[in-house]
């Protein structure tokens, strides 16, 4: 047997309302670099699905950017540290330096790709200039009296930088080593955006005033104000193409807009959202246009995290990518269709997507969903899959529509898990007891006065339910009578999965180990899969209930076999803040989720 990485299908750019995301697209247009709660992503911009994540980090991530040179990326973090890193080979990190103490909001590269200038929210400084390879200091970032929003340094000799800032003003710097020029102050609110031509010939500025503004780049004169009035709410990218005539800006009013900067007019103009409707989520929190594309392809950035592929000659976007921006807590797979598997994953935020496996795309349910934490999913026959979460409720989903069905169902307590048969019957378990749902109706009730479920499962014929005081009830699915007490296991069951031919139930722990109960007698029949450091949060079982795979907090991924219980195949840090979730798609491929917000899918072979 082994395991080994098929591909990564990276969660959407972190976003928070009312500050700009940076977006960075490498020198050839093929990669897009992003933050990631404490990752950050380099995603193929045309097959989205092709992703590297680089997990170097040990705080959440704010921004990342690719050298000129296309070799290496920079990234920060909201510790004001920066890490360079290959993002070529391996990921090899090449140097971490601590640059302020607060969190980086910003930071670019030299046309040598040899210095960087990192910015953001320090206590004694804003900002530092260091080179990449060693974090000499090649310079002083000073003139602000509040944090530095962004930075931009001008590619060619001589070499220029200017910062935009929460105090309103711009500040144009001389290089190298950079220093102190000049202080604009055209903006009357937040500065959010700058950035050189890549000609070096002007300087654009935008920020929280709606306004626009124009300067050469050698001098760091300002030139005109451009498109006043135009944009109706605060600007928080800014991005030019390739040619310096044109630049793209990005706007909490929902549009993206090409200005010609010769001519000072917006050229084309997208709005996104429903015509009319004021939409918070279709706030445009980032732009980029990537440079070494032929195509003329734009990405903008709202703030529910999609990337919105834009070009000239639409007026429609020319695809959405989407995806989870926190924390994924469940998954389920089911098949809808003939040998088609269709993944679902919910996440903290109480987000459900629908993933297509062949293609790695993800798209939003439609209907009335979840307003909080994903607690569990899980899938029953003829496409049918079943929904709970924080806000005390069950969901029905419909697979082959991806849309909510039917009414929302009230739990009586937060849901601790979802177990589903093939009669459409849904038992849920809470923290004061067991309750079953069909149709859209609460059938029976099973509660508990003083301890309380930690996990459920359930097939046609029995409802496995383990309890916070590390014992193990076996009740009738249609009665929810008592059938058997299996010997407690001498740790809190944390998961519960039954194998598809209802012969055995795999129960995982606190403690990291998995006993495997032979339900014709519910004795433990395997007792040896015990890899796991740290609490066991899922089990699923292959199509044939020969294999299983576990997922749990130590970060690893483990595939199991029951007829040689001593054999396993694993892969450590699978998922760098703790495995939440695993699943079988296919015979040779499963799922995992985790707390990095990304979706892996992992091949393993030699299954006998």
């Amino acid at each position: 047997m082994s395991i080994k990485s098929d591909s990564t299908w990276a969660p959407s750019p972190s976003t928070t309302r009312g500050q700009p995301t940076p977006l960075s697209a490498d020198p050839k247009g093929e990669r897009l670099a992003y933050a990631n709660n404490r990752s950050i992503f380099l995603r193929s911009i045309d097959d989205p699905y092709i992703s590297t994540q680089y997990s170097g980090h040990t705080a959440a991530t704010t921004v990342a950017r690719f050298s000129p040179s296309g070799y290496y990326v920079a990234s920060g973090d909201v510790s004001g540290t920066v890490r360079v890193w290959d993002c070529v080979g391996d990921g090899a990190t090449k140097g971490e330096y601590h640059i302020i103490g607060g969190k980086i909001n910003d930071l670019a590269w030299d046309g040598d790709s040899a210095r960087i200038i990192a910015v953001g929210d320090g206590k004694e400084k804003y900002g530092h200039c260091i080179t990449a390879d060693s974090g000499n200091s090649v310079g002083e970032i000073s003139g602000h009296s509040s944090q530095i929003n962004t930075v931009s340094i001008r590619q060619q000799r001589p070499l220029r930088a200017m910062t935009g800032g929460d105090d309103t003003s711009l500040v144009f710097y001389h290089g190298v080593p950079f220093k102190f020029n000049t202080s604009l102050r055209k903006h009357q609110r937040f500065v959010y955006g700058v950035a050189f031509s890549p000609d070096g010939s002007s300087i654009v500025s935008v920020g929280a005033d709606k306004q626009i503004f124009l300067y050469d780049g050698k001098t760091g004169e300002a030139k005109t104000e451009i498109g006043a009035g135009e944009h109706k709410g605060s600007i928080f990218g800014v991005s030019w193409a390739k040619d310096s005539k044109k630049f793209v800006t990005s706007s909490a009013d929902q549009t993206v807009k090409i200005w010609d900067a010769e001519a000072g007019k917006a050229i084309q103009t997208w709005r996104m959202g429903d015509e009319g409707k004021v939409s918070i989520s279709d706030h445009q929190v980032g732009v980029v246009w990537p440079t070494g594309r032929s195509d003329g392809l734009i990405i903008s950035l709202n703030l529910d995290g999609d990337l919105i592929y834009l070009s000239e000659t639409s007026q429609s976007p020319r695809r959405i990518v989407r995806g989870h921006q926190k924390n994924i807590t469940a998954v389920a797979a089911t098949n809808s269709k003939p040998s088609e598997p269709t993944l679902f994953t919910g996440s903290s935020d109480g987000r459900i997507c629908r993933w297509d496996v062949p293609t790695g795309t993800a798209e939003y349910l439609d209907g009335e969903g979840h307003t909080n934490y994903i607690s569990a999913i899980a899938a029953a026959p003829k496409g049918r899959l079943y929904s709970v979460a924080w806000d005390d409720s069950l969901r029905s989903i419909d697979a082959s529509t991806t849309v909510f069905t039917g009414s929302t169902c009230s739990t009586d307590g937060q849901p601790k898990g979802v177990a589903a048969n093939s009669n459409g019957l849904a038992a849920v378990a809470t923290h004061k007891g067991v309750q079953t749902f069909k149709d859209g109706e609460r059938q029976k009730d099973l509660p508990f006065k003083t301890i309380s479920p930690t996990a459920i499962a359930a097939n046609d014929n029995d409802t496995a339910v383990a309890l916070d005081d590390g014992s193990l009830l076996i009740f009738s699915t249609s009665s929810l009578e008592t059938k058997h007490k299996p010997e407690p296991l001498g740790s809190t069951i944390t998961t519960l999965s039954f194998s598809p031919n209802g012969e055995y139930l795999a129960a995982g722990c606190s403690n990291g180990k998995i006993s495997v109960f032979n339900t014709s007698t519910w004795e433990v029949a395997i007792s040896r899969w015990s890899s796991h450091t740290a609490r066991v949060t899922s089990i699923s079982w292959n199509e044939e209930g020969t294999h299983a795979v576990s997922g749990g907090l130590d970060t690893n991924v483990f595939v199991w076999s029951v007829k040689k219980p001593g054999v396993r195949v694993g892969k450590t840090n699978a998922h760098k803040d703790g495995v939440n979730g695993v699943v079988w798609v296919d015979r040779g491929r499963v799922v995992s989720v985790g707390g990095d917000a990304a979706v892996k899918v992992w091949k393993v072979e030699g299954l006998s």
